[in-house]
């Protein structure tokens, strides 16, 4: 039995005229120590597919399961790493941890909590920042925090909505590498949300698309046979990864290209008129207005 199921799922926000279906028959079945991508456009509802699963929302129809059983609400049997890091200010990077850890492990011993704190920092390689507050650290160094207490919690399954997305090329490359590392040594069963395709494919055991919405959909799904640890560097050189990554591109490309055709959507451009060689003229000039460039 699949650790994780979805079955027939609809999400939709608003009432009457204003009703937007966002999510439409979702379909997912996820393994027991499975790491599974989605992959989708900005606003194609990836956001509300993860909060299905970690019970902060549910479904107008259909069922979310959890080893057979339906979803009911957050626990801790689902550790969240979330897009903003979420931490608390007030609190120092061991405290962050140990707020999660005194939740879900309340009879463990005090000098129990703190190894297992420690444990976990050390993991996301903050133990020299371990008495640091957040606005101590650097965007990167945040997110580790928020790694190490999922971790902590020792879930059965960790979600990610996008949680490297607004950090630079540099420190996310890093940091994928640190999740993974981290992932490998226990295999715990991982959905990862992002609209990165590389990302999907250096982290993921498979990748499936999420259509564009409204209405959106989980297209086919694409399996990432390289063998592990993934070295990005050799990766790159592999005609194979060309041909996969080409291969979801164009999948996304052509579907978000029909969907448009279909909705009528037009895209207008503001105007442009070149000025002189690298100045651009934004808007119309009229005679009341000074003309602006940059």
């Amino acid at each position: 039995m699949p650790i994780l199921e979805l079955k027939n799922v609809s999400k939709s926000y608003g009432t009457g005229a204003s009703k937007v279906e966002v999510l439409k028959d979702i379909n997912l079945s996820v393994e027991e120590g499975e790491f599974v991508a989605i992959v989708g456009f900005s606003g194609s509802g990836k956001t509300t597919l993860i909060n299905l699963i970690n019970g902060l929302q549910f479904p107008d129809s259909g069922e979310v399961l959890l080893n057979g059983k339906s979803i009911t609400g957050p626990g801790p049997d689902r550790g969240v790493i979330f897009q903003n890091y979420s931490l608390l200010p007030w609190l120092s990077v061991y405290k962050n941890v140990k707020l999660a850890v005194d939740e879900v492990f309340p009879k463990m011993s005090s000098k129990e909590k703190e190894a297992h704190i420690k444990k976990y920092v050390g993991m996301v390689n903050l133990s020299h920042a371990i008495d640091k507050m957040p606005k101590e650290l650097s965007g990167g160094m945040r997110q580790r925090v928020s790694v190490a207490r999922a971790l902590a919690m020792n879930p059965e399954i960790l979600l990610m909505d996008e949680p490297l997305s607004a950090l630079d090329a540099l420190t996310r490359g890093t940091l994928q590498e640190e999740i993974i590392k981290i992932w490998s040594q226990d295999r715990k069963t991982a959905v990862l949300i992002t609209n990165d395709v590389d990302e999907g494919i250096i982290m993921a055991d498979r990748i499936i698309p999420l259509t564009p919405g409204p209405k959106a959909t989980l297209g086919p799904e694409f399996k990432i046979d390289f063998e592990r640890p993934r070295d990005v560097t050799e990766i790159n050189k592999d005609p194979h990864y060309k041909r996969l990554r080409n291969d979801i591109l164009e999948y996304l490309i052509e579907v978000g290209a029909t969907r448009r055709k279909a909705s009528g959507q037009k895209y207008i451009l503001p105007d442009l008129e070149p000025v002189t060689p690298g100045r651009i003229f934004l808007g119309r000039k009229k005679k009341s207005e000074k003309v602006k460039y940059f």
